[in-house]
């Protein structure tokens, strides 16, 4: 599939400092640079145009929005970095998904792999998987066209892991081309999963701080 990343319509900036930046990531843009001259455009490389210290920590899928935070010295990211290892960034998604989960909450636990024949496609495998949890919250549902918005928060952070969770047990995202049938792909132009909520300490201040950009759908 081409690679057609939206506009470059400047940074969407929700915090700076000198040590760190927190932003938003458009649906459709890569996080890093890929493989290939049609594949550099990226996150990363608009923010170093005006950032050029810029180092990125985390990433999100190229078709996820939301917000990402980058560090801007070695200290600063390898601290930040750290705190992603140790789980202790909380992260919240919201998504849109086919179908009506019977229970309000829970949690999905499914061990995931690269369904290497297919990468960068993954599968649930309960022999060779890596353990991968998500908790799950319905925000509201839609009766009339049968889909429900999720709140998800990833205890891990497995590849596509959320897109899996909701896949497997029968209720994908809405516009996922990887993992959702036809016909519910053609039903928006994106993926509707969005990284809402960010928190984490300033490896500097130690303050507490916290992010929220809702979604636009």
């Amino acid at each position: 599939m081409k690679y057609t990343p939206p506009p470059d319509q400047g940074l969407e900036l929700l915090y700076q400092d000198a040590h760190l930046l927190v932003l938003n990531k458009p649906a459709g843009l890569l996080s890093v640079p890929g493989r290939g001259e049609d594949k550099q455009d990226s996150l990363i490389s608009r923010v170093q145009r005006e950032f050029e210290d810029a180092l990125i920590v985390h990433r999100l899928d190229m078709a996820t929005s939301g917000l990402l935070v980058l560090a801007r010295d070695a200290q600063t990211h390898r601290a930040l970095s750290i705190q992603f290892q140790q789980r202790q960034v909380s992260k919240e998604y919201v998504a849109m998904v086919y179908g009506l989960p019977p229970e309000n909450s829970g949690l999905i636990d499914l061990p995931l792999i690269t369904d290497w024949p297919n990468r960068p496609k993954q599968i649930v495998d309960f022999v060779n998987g890596k353990a991968s949890q998500t908790i799950y919250r319905i925000l509201d549902t839609d009766l009339i066209q049968k889909r429900s918005r999720l709140a998800l928060m990833p205890i891990t952070g497995r590849t596509h892991q959320l897109r899996v969770h909701c896949q497997f047990l029968g209720y994908p995202i809405v516009g996922d081309r990887l993992y959702a049938r036809v016909e519910q792909v053609e039903a928006e132009e994106r993926l509707l999963l969005h990284a809402q909520g960010l928190g984490f300490t300033h490896p500097h201040s130690e303050e507490a701080l916290s992010f929220t950009l809702p979604a636009e759908f």
